[in-house]
């Protein structure tokens, strides 16, 4: 049975253990999205987990809807990300690039007036997140074909700019109602041409971005992140079980690293089927998991690895807790996003920090 100390093989990442570090935007880069020595730290922190996924990564300058969210396309960025590489290598540990459009995520007042794309002329529901005043998102603009070509070779710069900068793979953001999500949920894709449609259309572009980091990397460095609730950003597919579960079996004939789904554990959950449908490919659980949970899934053979995300911004060591069954630190909401101070960001002590301060 595994454990969290187990190690694993997914593709050409050899990983000391099963707890992964997920992807965390934290907004602590510059404001030309270029990472920071204390992002370096910050990440060098937490490099005892099997692997650590990146904070989502801009692959250029109209993929955004975050102020401060790191970049991947300039030369300033992947020299900043490649402190990040080094100090987590340093610890042993491994990092992987997740890299990221936000399609209708977003508002021209974060675009230079640029109207943000997407698959459809779909609006999403409420308000930009952070920009203050509070404005509704607006109405996207559908993107050409040849755009979609464009930003196709967008992803493949960022991640040839990834190996330059050392990490040791990348990670499709295919996720949370981002851009490829867009293309690949229904309720967000009215689409008549072949983007459109079928689940073979719909899928086509998340597969194609796909194909061309496998071109960069190898298929045994590329990992995907998807969400089948699409419970976020006002998303929703009509049949997520046919939708994904193509998805699953066609990266799976691609015989990519990973898959990480942003699911909670319910009675209606797909993860299960998902990976069935992928061939072997290793998966990766995520999203609100006790360790109680993380154990089973483990024990079970129901995911390969398990994922933390708000316990590892608030435990660097969250790794050496889930082993010791040790009680975790609090996390500090008010510091989570935004800030270029240390305040809720490198400061949260270990457990061997806070034993030494009770018996100083």
């Amino acid at each position: 049975m595994a454990e969290f100390s187990t190690p694993l093989s997914m593709g050409d990442l050899k990983l000391k253990n099963r707890v992964i570090m997920a992807p965390l935007t934290r907004s602590r880069a510059t404001a030309d999205r270029v990472p920071t020595p204390m992002m370096a730290e910050y990440y060098a922190q937490r490099a005892s987990s099997g692997l650590i996924i990146s904070e989502a990564t801009v692959i250029s300058e109209e993929a955004n809807g975050y102020l401060n969210t790191p970049g991947l396309f300039t030369d300033a960025q992947t020299q900043g990300w490649k402190q990040v590489t080094e100090a987590v290598h340093a610890k042993d540990g491994l990092i992987v690039a997740q890299l990221w459009h936000v399609g209708r995520v977003s508002h021209p007042d974060l675009l230079e007036g640029e109207t943000p794309v997407s698959a459809s002329a779909v609006q999403q529901a409420g308000y930009v997140s952070l920009l203050r005043p509070k404005r509704e998102y607006v109405v996207p603009r559908p993107l050409k074909i040849s755009e979609i070509q464009a930003i196709t070779e967008q992803y493949k710069q960022a991640a040839i700019r990834a190996k330059a900068a050392g990490f040791d793979g990348v990670e499709l953001h295919a996720a949370n109602g981002y851009l490829i999500d867009q293309f690949l949920q229904s309720k967000t894709n009215l689409r008549e041409d072949e983007y459109g449609g079928s689940v073979e259309n719909r899928a086509r572009f998340l597969l194609e971005v796909v194909d061309a980091l496998i071109e960069v990397w190898g298929a045994g460095r590329v990992g995907v992140h998807l969400a089948p609730r699409g419970d976020e950003h006002d998303m929703g597919d009509a049949n997520p079980k046919e939708t994904f579960g193509y998805v699953l079996e066609e990266l799976g004939k691609r015989k990519i690293a990973f898959f990480f789904t942003r699911e909670y554990l319910a009675e209606d959950s797909i993860s299960d089927y998902m990976k069935q449908r992928s061939g072997g490919v290793p998966y990766i659980a995520n999203m609100r998991l006790s360790r109680e949970d993380a154990m089973d899934l483990l024990q079970s053979g129901q995911a390969d690895a398990v994922s933390f995300g708000k316990a590892y911004i608030a435990n660097p060591d969250l790794y050496e807790r889930l082993l010791a069954d040790a009680p975790l630190n609090e996390l500090v909401l008010e510091t989570m996003i935004g800030s270029q101070v240390a305040e809720g960001y490198i400061d949260y002590p270990t457990l061997e920090e806070s034993s030494a301060e009770v018996t100083a």
